[in-house]
């Protein structure tokens, strides 16, 4: 078994040996410019075009994320990419859904008991209690119901707060309110309404690009917050400074950005109602990735089926 491997950081070797460890058998190497050797998987993060090329054999794509984005959009770039056989598989969960279920609560609560307010104030000098939103009216809608979104909606529904999620295909949640279909469809549109906090979960795709923006802001309850842990390119940055100055949203957490980092003169830097955290809402966890991806490759070896296997034609 020959796995070909790819991560564009300074310094690989823990992935590499763990990996050598995971699947001692396998004969694993790191992928370098004019490698044409035969391959039987590739286990990569944002690889070059290169890689892939005359690489017909592969029997399986395992993507060193849950976002598979930034392979798919060499294909998108120049169709015939990828093999068009292969399987493209993506990371459940390893670990990220609990972060993403700590950092969302965190930013509800935050917002519910109007931290971000007293924050303000302190900075003011203002000595001023605020009565907490109340519970009862603070819709968390949730957008985006994959492995991560589902864990996230039963996290927040936990916290005593009405919940709802919105997912371009029906899926059902016990106890959580759920709608499916086009982006700025009525059910879209109805699922806005009265939202409190969006929190922005959706898959990376053509048709998902630029949904926070002001039509989306202007459906929700005036006031509403949002929280965006997907993709920098689902918001439409003006649109949130004007939602922010008019008063539609009161605030924001953003975790991942356009252009990352984000630029020193970025205008999110110098908004107080914006906070800003460095791409950090679930970390891909070493060892417990190894593990899934090492799982999935013994078993195509066994011939068994795996999941995580990636529609390209919805993205996700």
């Amino acid at each position: 078994m020959k796995i070909l491997f790819y991560l564009p950081q300074a310094d690989a070797s823990a992935w590499r040996d763990g990996f050598a460890r995971a699947l001692p058998h396998a004969e694993l190497r790191e992928w370098q410019p004019g490698d044409r050797a035969p391959a039987d998987y590739a286990v990569v993060w944002k690889p070059p075009r290169e890689l892939f090329a005359e690489r017909a054999g592969l029997r399986a794509i395992f993507n060193l994320g849950a976002g598979v984005d930034a392979i798919l959009a060499l294909e998108s770039e120049a169709p015939g990419t990828l093999p068009p056989a292969t399987p493209l598989v993506r990371l459940e969960d390893s670990g990220m859904a609990q972060q993403m279920n700590e950092y969302v609560t965190h930013a509800v609560l935050h917002y519910q008991r109007r931290f971000d307010e007293y924050a303000r104030q302190q900075a003011q000098g203002r000595w001023q209690p605020l009565e907490a939103h109340p519970r009862a009216t603070f819709t968390v809608g949730v957008l985006g119901l994959g492995v991560l979104g589902s864990s996230v909606a039963r996290s927040i529904a936990s916290l005593g707060v009405p919940v709802r999620s919105f997912s371009r295909h029906a899926k059902m949640l016990d106890g959580i309110a759920t709608a499916s279909g086009e982006l700025h469809g009525p059910q879209f549109d109805a699922f806005l309404d009265g939202v409190k906090v969006l929190v922005n979960l959706l898959p990376s795709t053509p048709d998902t690009e630029n949904v926070l923006n002001a039509r989306t802001f202007s459906k929700l309850a005036r006031g509403a917050y949002l929280v965006n842990i997907a993709r920098g390119a689902h918001l439409v940055e003006q649109d949130l400074l004007d939602a922010l100055a008019q008063g539609t949203l009161a605030a924001a957490t953003l975790d991942v950005f356009r252009d990352e980092p984000l630029p020193a003169d970025h205008p999110f830097w110098r908004e107080p109602r914006i906070a800003i955290t460095p791409h950090v809402s679930a970390l891909t966890l070493r060892e417990e990735s190894i593990a899934q991806i090492a799982r999935k490759i013994e078993a195509l070896a066994r011939g068994e089926a795996i999941s995580g296997i990636v529609e390209r034609e919805r993205g996700y």
